[in-house]
């Protein structure tokens, strides 16, 4: 089932029937359309689904592309008509918050092919690339909402790929732009290692310090544990969103496919996987913390039928939330109480005891509703919401969101925490083995204030596991312990203290005394450090604490990038645009104050002469050594027809020049913003070619960011979206010709890791079962 996503709008597919007399048999019989609505369901489920996007809601510039989107790029669509169907004006979903959602009558096939929408096109691939708006379906941004995120939140995203809910709850985090580290942080899970650097991708557009995806089979992911005033206790989660892999029934008006290969059996085959993970899910959650479980299926097997078992088990420790009043707006249909079960031959089964002994294995008593009237009463499944396609021309959806008000019934009487104490290896990387090998992990859930054991054993440290720990490297897992699929990550390397690499930076850039450099780390243990990242304190905790348990794919922003020139100047490490936002705060030194006019040179012109800026910049340059610097334009209240959002970018300043360090899309963003025209027609000739900026410059792609994982993912990542039906996108490449000269010599490096890394690329992955 690879080719799922490509078919429904590669080539528009005539041949594909949207007729499926099982699913019309099935879906009429558990009656979830209510009456009279049957014909605009199916109607609803046979036409294109509208192109939907969201608004990056942190950005402080959320205002200026939302001013932007509706003055400038829905009015030119106004009277548009393409193939004889008129275009509507776009409108914002009604339920969505602030009108940072908008859906569109085009569908995503007409948007990507028509010349007259070639330049909203254009604007919505270049503003995605550069996180300022997401291209979502609507119903997937419903569970992120009702997850009721605040910035001090540890969550859990449990099956996070392809990432744009993961990317709304990061903004969630970060509601508050003034804070450059929020205190609650997001773990994204997938259990895919390919679909693991989509969810990288997909953060790294928001340049967050507080992301880290992990790649763990969601139903065994380990008990992290994270150190408090000294003390080792287990992470527990405030929100967790599960949003689990299904059958897509809710989807087929993007995935044509599941016409002619929707049967009950997916369904039936999915429930035991969609139970042990909501299970795994709750154990995790803190005491009074929300899980929200979500699928795109419309059936009651994998949606109500593992609720009432997850409430079931919990005995009293879980309740569904009521939310009919949270997202006014939003047309939902309450989840039911009563269903049967369907073999893909048509036979029905209404409860267990009827079900032949060689059906069994195929159909499990948990997927019937429960008998007993007062305890269904008391479970109030219809609490649960559906989304049905018709109703405000979405895709199907389910959503139910829990509440953990005890310990997990299993987990009250807690067994000793079995853990070998750490041994000791020549290398310094944390290889700790522990008996929590994922298989015995449901019975170990310890709440640690109840259970004195557990008490004892965060005495007994271990001298070496800590020497290892202050060495601050948390590596991969040893191989022997865990099978490492895909390439192996390098480790996460703190910088130590004392580290005399960091000195001249403090220096160069004047940083502020409350800079937390305990929070940077690299990825290489030995040689030359050549990019600087940056954790929040949390996840610095959580990533030193778990090495050895957790398979760690990426996290952190880059803030400072190896530049050999800088050297002479005093700094051998120029700022890097991405940690921007996140490292401006604590710069004291290297600012310079631009203008509007500034900017607009800064972004349009390779490599301009002092000589064109105004001549207060002028004057400011003039007293500066050479080398990084951070430009910043503060809006003018008193001019309000002029961007009204401050920039920051990073630059250089040479000997008789100042440029801008920015990659493309996002020089795109700005100048935009500012009502600067950049929409460049492409001619058919260079269609075929393709070409991008970064492609005139050949060995760019290869010597800046050599040593980078992320040059190695972009290949594949553009192959995945391909296939997850997102545009594949141009990574941006930020150059310096003053640097090419030094770094032909890691180019050969760089290209040596790529070429490993694609190698071991060969392993299929099978997408039948449907996400977003």
């Amino acid at each position: 089932g690879g080719g799922v996503f490509l078919q429904g709008w590669a080539g528009g597919y005539p041949e594909i029937v949207k007729e499926n007399e099982l699913f019309e048999r099935y879906y009429r019989e558990l009656g979830i359309v209510p009456p009279g609505e049957w014909d605009a369901f199916m109607a609803a489920l046979r036409e294109p689904l509208p192109a939907t996007l969201r608004i990056t809601g942190y950005r402080s510039h959320a205002k200026e592309i939302l001013h932007c989107l509706k003055e400038k790029y829905f009015r030119e669509l106004q009277d548009l008509e393409v193939d004889g169907q008129k275009v509507e004006m776009p409108q914002s979903l009604s339920w969505y918050p602030e009108e940072l959602a908008w859906h569109t009558n085009l569908s995503r096939k007409i948007l990507r092919k028509s010349p007259q929408l070639e330049k909203f096109h254009q604007f919505l691939v270049s503003e995605t690339e550069c996180g300022n708006i997401s291209r979502q379906e609507a119903v997937s941004m419903i569970p992120p909402l009702l997850l009721n995120v605040s910035p001090h939140h540890k969550i859990l995203d449990m099956c996070a790929a392809p990432g744009s809910k993961t990317a709304q709850l990061i903004e969630m985090l970060h509601a508050d732009m003034n804070v450059p580290f929020p205190k609650g942080f997001v773990i994204a899970n997938d259990v895919d290692n390919k679909r693991c650097y989509l969810l990288v991708h997909q953060a790294k557009r928001l340049n967050s310090p507080c992301i880290m995806v992990v790649n763990h089979d969601a139903s065994s992911i380990p008990n992290l544990q994270i150190d408090v005033d000294g003390r080792k206790e287990i992470l527990f989660y405030d929100r967790i969103l599960c949003d689990v892999p299904c059958s897509g029934d809710g989807t087929m008006r993007k995935n044509i496919d599941v016409w002619k290969k929707w049967t009950t059996q997916n369904s039936l085959q999915l429930h035991g996987l969609q139970l042990r993970i909501a299970t795994r899910g709750v154990e995790q959650l803190a005491e009074g913390g929300r899980m929200v479980y979500s699928t795109c299926s419309l059936n009651p097997i994998e949606n109500e039928a593992v609720i009432a078992s997850l409430l079931e088990k919990s005995q009293g420790a879980l309740e569904l939330a009521d939310v009919s009043s949270e997202l006014p707006g939003l047309k939902r249909m309450p989840g039911i109480t009563k269903w049967k079960v369907m073999l893909k031959d048509g036979q029905w089964f209404e409860e267990w005891k009827d079900v032949p002994s060689n059906r069994q294995t195929q159909i499990r008593p948990t997927m019937f509703p429960v008998k007993d009237e007062e305890k269904l009463k008391a479970m109030n499944l219809e609490r649960c919401l559906r989304i049905l396609p018709h109703h405000q021309n979405t895709g199907g959806f389910f959503v139910a969101v829990l509440i953990k008000k005890s310990p997990m019934p299993w987990n009250k009487r807690q067994p000793k925490v079995h853990q070998k104490l750490p041994q000791r290896t020549g290398d310094t990387e944390v290889t700790a083995t522990n008996s929590d090998n994922g298989s015995d992990c449901i019975t170990e859930e310890p709440i640690l204030a109840e259970n004195e054991e557990s008490k004892k054993m965060q005495g007994l440290q271990n001298s070496d596991a800590e020497q290892s720990k202050k060495e601050g490297v948390c590596g991969p897992p040893p191989s022997k312990k865990m099978k490492l699929f895909g390439f192996k990550e390098d480790p996460f390397v703190f910088l130590p203290e004392d580290d005399p690499l960091f000195l001249p930076i403090q220096k160069f850039y004047a940083l502020d005394p409350s800079f937390p450099k305990m929070n940077l780390l690299t990825r290489t243990q030995e040689g030359k450090k050549r990019q600087l990242y940056m954790v929040s304190k949390e996840l610095r905790n959580v990533l030193l604490n778990n090495s050895e348990k957790m398979k760690v794919i990426n996290t952190g922003i880059k803030v400072w990038s190896r530049n050999s020139d800088g050297e002479q100047f005093g700094c051998a490490f120029r700022l890097a645009q991405e940690g921007i936002y996140t490292l401006y705060p604590f710069i004291h030194a290297r600012i310079i104050n631009v203008c509007i006019e500034d900017v607009k040179i800064l972004l349009t012109q390779e490599n301009p002469f002092l000589s064109k800026f105004s001549s207060e910049t002028q004057k400011k340059v003039k007293d500066m050594a050479m080398g990084s610097v951070v430009l910043k334009y503060d809006p003018d209240p008193e001019k309000p027809d002029d961007l009204q959002c401050p920039i920051v970018l990073c630059g250089w300043q040479g000997k008789t020049s100042l440029r801008a360090f920015v990659p493309k899309n996002e020089r795109l963003h700005y100048l935009r913003m500012m009502g600067v025209e950049v929409f460049k027609a492409k001619r058919k000739e260079e269609e075929l070619e393709n070409k991008t900026e970064e492609e005139v410059h050949p060995k760019l792609v290869q010597t800046e960011e050599g040593m980078d994982v992320e040059d190695k993912e972009h290949d594949l990542v553009t192959k995945m979206e391909a296939e997850i039906g997102e545009e594949p996108s141009q990574s941006p490449v930020e150059s310096s010709a003053m640097e090419i000269e030094n770094k032909i010599e890691d180019s050969d490096q760089a290209s040596k890791s790529a070429a490993t890394h694609l190698s071991k690329e060969s392993k299929g992955t099978d997408t039948s079962n449907v996400k977003d």
